[in-house]
């Protein structure tokens, strides 16, 4: 099999997006301001009320995130 040197790399870590793939999906989300902390020093983001919607938009069943 011909390897194909123009493939990205998608890591995954405890069943989660990983690796520089995760790490700019964060950044983008929040930039776009889907994502957010309450205070700076928080460990954890919430889904804003615009990141809900886009989320959804793009076919993103939020049911299945306990509040």
């Amino acid at each position: 099999m011909k390897k194909n040197d123009k493939l990205k790399p998608a890591k995954i870590c405890y069943e989660h997006i990983g690796g520089k793939l995760g790490q700019l999906f964060l950044e983008n989300l929040i930039t776009k301001g889907w994502l957010a902390k309450k205070d700076p020093a928080d460990k954890n983001f919430y889904i804003t009320e615009l990141g809900e919607s886009q989320l959804i938009a793009f076919g993103i069943d939020l049911s299945q995130i306990k509040p």
